[in-house]
C-alpha cells in the first residue's frame, strides 16, 4: 500500500513520510500518525500527516 489514498491511513498507523526539507534527498521518516492534514481523498505525491512526534509529512510507506 502506497500513502496515496486517505482511506488507507489512520491515526495510530505506522508509517514512513518525507519531510519537506527531505524531499530532494528522498530520507524517509518512521513514526505513528497522529492526524491526516490532507482533505482530498488522494495526492499524488501521498496525503500529508502529523506524527506523534509533532513532525509533518507526506506518507511514502505503510507498515503493517
Amino acid at each position: 500500500m502506497s500513502g496515496k489514498n486517505r482511506k488507507d491511513i489512520k491515526p495510530g498507523l505506522s508509517v514512513s513520510v518525507v519531510q519537506k526539507k527531505d524531499q530532494r534527498s528522498g530520507k524517509l521518516t518512521k513514526g505513528v500518525v497522529k492526524d491526516i492534514l490532507t482533505n482530498s481523498s488522494t495526492h499524488p505525491h501521498g496525503i500529508k500527516v502529523r506524527l506523534e512526534s509533532g513532525k509533518v509529512g507526506r506518507v511514502k510507506e505503510i507498515h503493517s
